[in-house]
Parts: structure tokens; sequence; C-alpha cells
């Protein structure tokens, strides 16, 4: 599948913000983390500015962006639909606990309830973006009992990593997130090895002789359908070669797991700031890592379309 750099943006923004918001309802609302200004006003502003800015991205993918509107018409049959539906309705909780926990410094009773509507709302959009793609049984690489798994899985990993560089940037480091975050790095890392493990095994069972129903023989097209390139061949037909497709998994493990739970580990021993530091740029490199799985995600995918191209 072609990787357009706007939805690879947008799952992986999407993702951080979200899992950054399903830690901060709860935290913020019961009191586990303190009701202070400029770290509610930090932290829920790169929550909300993720999700907004991931959201917006997807729409310069759209043919028509400005009939993106129609989506939500359709959440009685589509994932695509509901996905929009939940993604603006988790602002209405989010925002309700903004102003409570960040603007009027309180926890507890409504706030608390509103942050957890939030983490509700947050892990629920999160599920509805992988099953967009767990939904498609044309794709055996999405369509399998890995995909939304993952989807949790990697935004509870950057959610957790940037809850964790925020904490420690106002010296309000915790070890229980710390570990949290070190923990999902760890899950998420296992998970991708175990995704493509799984992938690189896939044997997929259509052919051109099962799509045209021939059976006895090989079926083989005379001639291309088309003499020059159309949306399908851009948009489903992108191919990457092994030996890329190799190095950019190398790169990715190492920027998106590798260094930043490496970074996390040696934020334990060390006294503030340094733990900030090391905090913060686990966050970035764990972010930069993530574009490059995410492009992979899509780049090694196959649309079994392009059988009728003789691929």
């Amino acid at each position: 599948m072609h990787p357009a750099f706007s939805v690879v943006f947008f799952t992986t923004a999407t993702g951080a913000g979200y899992g950054l918001l399903a830690l901060l309802g709860p935290l913020g609302g019961f009191g586990f983390i303190p009701a202070d200004f400029w770290l509610g006003f930090v932290g829920m502003g790169l929550a909300l500015g993720l999700i907004a800015a991931g959201l917006l991205s997807s729409t310069g993918h759209l043919g028509r962006p400005e009939r993106a509107w129609r989506a939500f018409s359709q959440w009685r049959s589509s994932w695509l639909s509901r996905e929009g539906v939940a993604s603006v309705t988790t602002f209405i909780p989010a925002c309700m606990f903004g102003i409570g926990w960040v603007f009027l410094g309180r926890n507890g009773s409504w706030v608390a309830v509103a942050g957890l509507l939030a983490a509700g709302g947050a892990v629920t959009t999160v599920c509805t973006t992988g099953m967009i793609y767990a939904s498609l049984k044309p794709i055996a690489q999405w369509h399998s009992q890995y995909t939304l798994p993952a989807y949790l899985i990697l935004a509870a990993m950057t959610g957790s990593v940037l809850a964790n560089a925020l904490l420690q940037g106002f010296k309000l480091g915790s070890t229980a997130v710390l570990i949290a975050a070190l923990l999902a790095t760890l899950a998420g890392w296992a998970w991708k090895l175990a995704t493509w493990r799984y992938n690189d095994r896939l044997e997929i069972p259509t052919t051109a002789n099962t799509a045209t129903g021939l059976a006895g023989g090989t079926v083989q097209s005379i001639e291309w359908p088309h003499t020059e390139e159309n949306y399908l061949l851009k948009e489903m037909g992108f191919r990457i070669a092994r030996k890329h497709s190799a190095k950019l998994r190398r790169i990715a493990q190492g920027l998106a797991f590798a260094v930043p739970a490496m970074l996390l580990a040696i934020a334990f021993a060390l006294p503030w700031p340094f733990a900030a530091v090391a905090s913060v740029l686990a966050a970035i490199c764990q972010l930069a890592g993530m574009l490059v799985e995410r492009w992979l995600f899509f780049a090694e995918a196959k649309h079994t379309v392009m059988l009728y191209y003789g691929r």
C-alpha cells in the first residue's frame, strides 16, 4: 500500500495523543498528579494538540477534503465513520476535564468523572482506528489478530513515555509511570516482532486461479490491463524492496523501542534534571521511530487487487 505521509503522521500523532490523554484523565482526575496549571496546560495541550494535528493531517489524503464531514453519517456500517464520531465526541469530556483540572485547579467529583470519560473515549477511538485496518479482508497483513492489539499497545507505549517525560520535566517524576513506560516499550517491541514474524510467514491463499474460479492450470495475464499508471497501481501497488524493508525494520526497532528503553532505564539511575533529559530524549526518539514503523505498516501491506495486474 502507498504510505502517504498524511496517514502515517495521523496514526502516529493520534496514537500518542490519545495514549497521553488516557493517562492524564484518571491520574489528574483522581489527584495522583497535582492540579498544577502549567503541568496541566502543557500536558493537555500536548495531548489535544497531537490529536488535532493528526486528525487534520488525515484529511490531506482525501480527494475532496471539504467533504470529510460526510463520513460521520455512515457510523452504522463504517469503522472510519465510527472513528470520526468517537474522536469528536472524546473532545467533550476532554475539554471538561481540562477546564476543571487545568483552569480551576480541581480534581475529584465531576473532574474525575470527566477524566474517566475522556480516557474511555481515547481508548474507544484508538480501537476504531485499529478496526479500520483489521476489518480489511483484501489486505491479509492487516486482517489478523495482531492489528487491533498493536494499535492499543503502541498508543499506551507512546502515551506513557510522553507522560513520563512530562512529569520528569516538571520535577514530578513518578517511579510507577517510569516503570510503566519502560514495560510498555518492551511490550510494544515484542508485539511488533511477533507481527513481523507472522506477516513474513503469511501464505495468502488467494491467487489468480481462485479469483477467476478457473481451476486446473495456471491463469496468466496476456497483457497489462492498463497502459499507464492509474489510481489502483499508485495507492495499492506500492512495493518496497526486501533489503530496504529489513533496513527500515532495524531503524524502527532502534528508534522506537531499543533506544527509548535504554534511556528510560538510565533515567532510573540519574538524578533530576538528567533523568528529565533522558526521558524527553526517549519520547522524541520514540515518536521519530514510530513514523518509520507506521510507514512500514503501510508499505509492507499487499492488496489482493494486484492479482488483476499480475503481481
